[in-house]
């Protein structure tokens, strides 16, 4: 089951590379999470994958977002508040994913390129 989640993931991530609507970041790290607890196989091609190895590696050391990854989603963020205020969400859950949104905002920000 683990060894599915993981390939799920991992697709996902990589048609994240190509699609700018998609994320790559919490697909590869979830890919990687499966991997580690089903498949050293899996996980070693993941590790060593030219694309998708360097950022998963960055995350492990350093904690750190790409910069193009940062700005997608210090992007998307307000985007996806106004989606759901426009979307005629009350004024209630409107704010909770303002102040929700913000937060994973001011998190993103925090950490290192």
């Amino acid at each position: 089951m683990l060894q599915a989640l993981g390939l799920g993931a991992a697709a996902l991530a990589v048609a994240g590379v190509a699609l700018p609507v998609l994320p790559t970041t919490p697909f590869l790290l979830l890919s990687a999470w499966a991997f580690a607890r089903s498949s050293p196989r899996l996980e070693a091609w993941l590790r060593d994958h030219p694309r998708l190895g360097p950022p998963l590696k960055a995350w492990e050391q350093r904690r750190a977002i790409p910069a193009r990854a940062k700005v997608f989603a210090l992007t998307s963020l307000p985007l996806s508040g106004l989606l759901i205020h426009a979307s005629g969400a009350g004024l209630a859950v409107t704010a909770t994913v303002g102040v929700a949104l913000a937060c994973v905002g001011g998190w993103v920000l925090t950490r290192p390129s």
